[in-house]
């Protein structure tokens, strides 16, 4: 493995798909793209992320995927508050078990020797010293905020905001399938994180996730949201679309 990997975070949000094309665009030097697929993606994103691969075409995208079910349901915890229970059930504000998931899954797949899907191997930990990686992340200028320490962030740099990068990728024919015209942010959507206006929309539009959101939520070993369960959040939204249409 060489000494030095540049190494493109892609998870095919505007953002990430506006750097990596200027970085291309502005022949910008990187040896690798990682893509960690969640199995939660919405299939618009999915569809995205294709069109990207042929957009960039000899360029490879690599994708790692999380047992994103595993964790939720399965794992049994063997300490803390929680001991014996299986899964670790919906995320919330305190414990974003899904998002360190999938960083550990980035930062694995940087040290992978060689990149190989049928061959999984990993340069030993005790051996990475002499290894950089350098780490190139979507985030916009208008959410500088969010930067980290030791990663490169050239949207920043360039002071592209989220509106001009979405504009951006929309001008290379990219448009997500009208995900942006539905929701700020396209991640997971089965996150209870999201706002309740994109939760009304996820149960409106997208139904059949909706039904597979109520089946995560019996197997979870708390209810979706501190405040709702996913029977709960239905219940208010056919309330408020019956007043709406004054059913």
């Amino acid at each position: 493995m060489p000494n030095e990997q540049k190494i493109i975070s892609f998870s095919g949000g505007k953002d990430s798909t506006c750097l990596l094309l200027m970085m291309i665009e502005k022949h910008i030097p990187f040896d690798r793209i990682i893509f960690v697929d969640t199995t939660k993606e919405f299939p618009g994103m999915i569809k995205h992320i294709e069109q990207v691969k042929e957009y960039i075409y000899p360029l490879k995208i690599e994708t790692v995927k999380i047992d994103f079910d595993y964790w939720f349901s399965e794992h049994v915890k063997t300490k803390g508050k929680y001991q014996g229970k299986k899964g670790y059930g919906f995320p919330d504000f305190r414990n974003r078990w899904c998002t360190a998931l999938k960083r550990e899954a980035f930062n694995r797949s940087c040290f992978a020797i060689p990149y190989n899907p049928q061959k999984k191997g990993y340069v030993p930990k005790k051996k990475r010293k002499g290894i950089k990686i350098i780490q190139f992340h979507g985030i916009a200028y208008d959410e500088s905020k969010r930067c980290k320490k030791n990663i490169e962030y050239p949207l920043v740099d360039w002071k592209i905001t989220e509106k001009q990068a979405l504009e951006y990728c929309y001008s290379k024919g990219f448009n997500w399938n009208g995900l942006y015209e539905k929701f700020q942010r396209v991640s997971c959507w089965c996150c209870p994180l999201s706002r309740i206006g994109e939760l009304r929309v996820l149960y409106n539009d997208f139904p059949e996730l909706w039904k597979q959101l109520k089946q995560m939520e019996a197997k979870s070993f708390r209810k979706f949201r501190y405040n709702y369960s996913v029977q709960e959040l239905e219940d208010r939204f056919n309330y408020e679309n019956k007043s709406l249409f004054n059913i």
